[in-house]
C-alpha cells in the first residue's frame, strides 16, 4: 500500500511541476544575453554623389562647391569654385555598421542621405568616401549606386507626387572593409555575459544552469553581468564553449509591467499581475443635441402687410445616464480577469487605461503601470 502511495505521489508532482513548466517561459541563454566584447561598431563619413539628372544640391549649397573643386584639384584640374554648377550633385552624409569579426575584404551596406537641398538622389553614384569610426579611424570606403526606391514628380505651379523618401538612399555592399576590429575573446581566461534587461532572480538562473553543466564555473557578478570562467580543455576550443551556454534553456524573471499607448488605445500586460480585491464601477452621461426646422407660415389676410414665410430652428437638448456596471474581483483575480470582465461589459480601450490608472491610484494593482 505505501508503494502506491509513493507512486501516486510522484506522479502527482511531477504532473505538477510540468503544470508549472508550461506556464513559465523558457528560453535560451543567448536569446537575453550575449558575450561582451561581441559588438558592432557604426561608421560615418562625408561624401558626394553624382550624376543626378538636376536633382542636386543648388550653388547656394557652400559645401558642395568647396567639395567639388577639392576633388578636382586632387585629380589635377583647377576652376572657379564660383563658376561651378552643382545641380548634378548632392553632398551626403554616409552611415554603416561595421559586424563584429568581419575581415579585411568583406563588404557591407551603406546608408547614403542628402544633407543640402537636393530633391532626390536617385540614380546617383557615390564617390568614394572613407568611413570612420569613433575614435577617427578608417575601417571601410564606400563608393556605388545609390537606390532609394522613391521619387518627387511635379511642376513648378506646385503640384506634386512624392513616393518614399528620394533624399535618402542605400548602396547595398557599398562599402568594403579595410580594417578588422577583433577583441581576443577569453585571452584571461574568463569571458563575461551581459543580460538585455538586468535582473537578480535571470542573473542567478543563468549562473546556475552554466553550473549544472560546466561544475561551478559561472558566477553572477551583478543583476546585469554573469562571469564565466573557461575551463582548461576549452581554451582552444572557445567557439564551442560559448555555443554549449548559449543553448542552455532558462526561465527569465521579469517584474510584473502594464504597458499602455493611450493615443491608441493599445494595452500589453503580463498574466501574471497581482490584483488586490476590488470593486469597479464603470458608466457615464451622453448628451445629444437635436436640432428640428419649422415652417411660420403668416395668416392669408396678413399676406397683404408683406409678411413672409419663415424657417425657425428649435434645439431639443436630450441627457441619457447609463447604468452604472459594478464589478467586484476577488484577490485572487489578475489583470486578465480584470480586462475580461470590462470587455463582458463593453468598456473601451481608453475605459480601461483610466480604470488600470484608477486601480494603481488606489494602491491595489502591483504592477509598474507605463504610459507611452
Amino acid at each position: 500500500m505505501k508503494r502506491w502511495i509513493a507512486l501516486l505521489t510522484a506522479v502527482l508532482c511531477l504532473s505538477l511541476s510540468g503544470m508549472a513548466f508550461a506556464e513559465s517561459s523558457v528560453t535560451r541563454i543567448k536569446d537575453i544575453a550575449k558575450v561582451q566584447g561581441v559588438r558592432a561598431n557604426q561608421l560615418v563619413g562625408y561624401g558626394l554623389v553624382m550624376g543626378l539628372n538636376g536633382t542636386g544640391d543648388s550653388n547656394k549649397t557652400l559645401e558642395v562647391l568647396q567639395s567639388v573643386a577639392n576633388m578636382l584639384r586632387r585629380f589635377g584640374v583647377t576652376i572657379d569654385q564660383a563658376s561651378l554648377k552643382t545641380k548634378n550633385v548632392a553632398a551626403v552624409v554616409v552611415t554603416a555598421t561595421l559586424p563584429p569579426f568581419v575581415r579585411e575584404g568583406d563588404t557591407i551596406d551603406v546608408t547614403v542621405s542628402s544633407m543640402g537641398d537636393a530633391k532626390s538622389i536617385q540614380g546617383g553614384t557615390l564617390i568614394q568616401t572613407p568611413l570612420q569610426a569613433g575614435n577617427g579611424e578608417v575601417y571601410a570606403v564606400a563608393q556605388g549606386a545609390v537606390s532609394t526606391g522613391g521619387f518627387t514628380a511635379g511642376n513648378s505651379g506646385g503640384n506634386t507626387r512624392q513616393k518614399n523618401f528620394p533624399t535618402v538612399g542605400l548602396t547595398p555592399n557599398g562599402a568594403i572593409v579595410e580594417r578588422t576590429v577583433e577583441e581576443d575573446l577569453g585571452k584571461d581566461g574568463t569571458i563575461s555575459l551581459s543580460l538585455a534587461q538586468p535582473d537578480f532572480t535571470t542573473a542567478s538562473r543563468i549562473a546556475q544552469a552554466i553550473n549544472a553543466r560546466y561544475a561551478g564555473v559561472a558566477t553572477a557578478a551583478n543583476p546585469g553581468r554573469v562571469d564565466v570562467r573557461i575551463p582548461p580543455h576549452f581554451r582552444n576550443n572557445l567557439v564551442s564553449f560559448v555555443a554549449g551556454i548559449e543553448e542552455l534553456p532558462i526561465m527569465p524573471d521579469n517584474i510584473a509591467k502594464v504597458v499602455m499607448n493611450e493615443r491608441t488605445g493599445t494595452i500589453v500586460m503580463g498574466g501574471d499581475v497581482a490584483v488586490d480585491n476590488i470593486a469597479i464601477t464603470q458608466g457615464g452621461i451622453s448628451i445629444s443635441i437635436e436640432t428640428e426646422e419649422d415652417v411660420s407660415q403668416p395668416m392669408p389676410f396678413n399676406m397683404g402687410s408683406g409678411a413672409k414665410t419663415v424657417t425657425t430652428k428649435n434645439e431639443n437638448v436630450n441627457v441619457a445616464e447609463e447604468q452604472a456596471n459594478t464589478i467586484v474581483l476577488d484577490a485572487t483575480a489578475n489583470v486578465n480577469d480584470i480586462v475580461g470582465a470590462l470587455n463582458a461589459v463593453g468598456a473601451t480601450p481608453r475605459d480601461i487605461i483610466s480604470i488600470l490608472q484608477a486601480i494603481k491610484a488606489a494602491g491595489a494593482l502591483h504592477a509598474e503601470l507605463e504610459i507611452i
